[in-house]
């Protein structure tokens, strides 16, 4: 059955978390600031399995876009404001300025990165195609450039934005180790998943 987007939101603000990040954060005023990735989509998870909303959910994380300055300092102060806002919540919350994510990501992950020039730029490059998802912190609207479905599914295909199969292998597996119903899909040639073991 076709799942809307007003019904993946309405199942991520199932978790307590998102809805009091989403909130607060506001008070910031972060350009192009957004709730994303894995805190809305295994909320989703969780919720189809019947766990608790913020059942396995390693991190939270935010992005920003701010290319009016590149340095650390200035990433690492954003980092302390959210922090020192979101620290009752207590859980880990990951913020990240999308400008400065090329400068950064060969060291960490290998290969070459390209200069995003958005936050939705930096969501459309996540591994896995279904979990590019996340919120308008201004807005509340949801951005799922490749839609929800897969995501509600929990079907993982490479995304062909960012086809990095090492790194998609390793991230898919460790969901699947914590969620043994998700499917693991590759692309095998455009427009054709192919199951892998």
């Amino acid at each position: 059955m076709p799942i809307s987007d007003e019904t993946f939101v309405d199942a991520t603000m199932q978790n307590p978390a998102n809805v009091e990040i989403i909130e607060r954060l506001r008070c910031l005023g972060l350009p192009q600031c957004f709730l994303t990735a894995g805190c809305l989509f295994q909320t989703v998870w969780n919720l189809r399995s019947s766990r608790p909303a913020q059942a396995d959910i390693k991190d939270y994380d935010i992005f920003y876009f701010d290319n009016s300055d590149l340095s650390w300092d200035a990433e690492d102060e954003v980092i302390q404001q959210a922090k020192a806002l979101l620290s009752d919540l207590q859980v880990s919350i990951e913020v990240k300025n999308q400008a400065r994510v090329h400068l950064w990501y060969e060291k960490r992950f290998g290969g070459s990165y390209p200069q995003l020039r958005s936050s939705k730029d930096g969501i459309d490059h996540f591994l896995i195609s279904g979990t590019c998802v996340g919120i308008d912190v201004s807005t509340g609207e949801l951005y799922a450039p490749n839609g929800v479905q897969a995501a509600w599914n929990g079907v993982l295909e490479i995304n062909p934005k960012n086809a990095r199969p090492d790194l998609f292998r390793k991230k898919a597996e460790d969901f699947l180790s914590r969620r043994p119903w998700l499917t693991i899909d590759s692309l095998s040639s455009p427009g054709r998943p192919r199951a892998v073991s």
